[in-house]
């Protein structure tokens, strides 16, 4: 897919994010001259061709009152990693999963999952209840909590 002026127009509309709207789409199309379906058109196309890889949302967790925030980095042995990575992401608490290799020998963990509270010993409580309901008090692992907070934003394409 060959970009044109109005695919340009659309790309540096949308990524600074969506408006909060019943039809975020009609808008963005109300604000370059396109209907609401052929915007929602032109970015499947883009998501298809590759030229737009994913969208998402970007929440501020602080201002909505979240500020005790942990990742929970684990120790879990490489033939364990994809069940114990499931049974983890599928946590209502926890808002990302993923792997990363070890850098032994200093960091041992391989396991990355976020949690974000309002209270440390909230966090504290879902981390113990997770170890016990599913069965992880052999995995070692360690709850880093957030001191400093960067800017989140999407990616800048123009």
């Amino acid at each position: 897919m060959v970009l044109n002026e109005i695919d340009c127009r659309l790309i540096a509309e949308i990524q600074g994010g969506l408006p909060i709207s019943n039809h975020p789409y009609a808008e963005v199309g109300e604000r370059i001259g396109l209907s609401e379906e052929e915007v929602i058109e032109r970015i499947e196309q883009m998501q298809e061709s590759g030229i737009i890889k994913r969208m998402g949302i970007i929440v501020r967790h602080h201002e909505l009152g979240y500020n005790a925030n942990a990742m929970v980095v684990w120790d879990v042995p490489d033939e364990q990693i994809d069940e114990i990575g499931d049974k983890l992401g599928s946590q209502d608490c926890i808002t990302l999963c993923y792997q990363r290799p070890r850098r032994l020998p200093d960091w041992p963990y391989n396991l990355f999952c976020m949690i974000h509270g309002k209270e440390k010993e909230r966090v504290l409580e879902y981390i113990d209840n997770l170890v016990e309901r599913l069965d992880l008090g052999h995995i070692p692992h360690k709850a880093l909590f957030s001191g400093r907070r960067f800017k989140q934003r999407g990616a800048k394409y123009q």
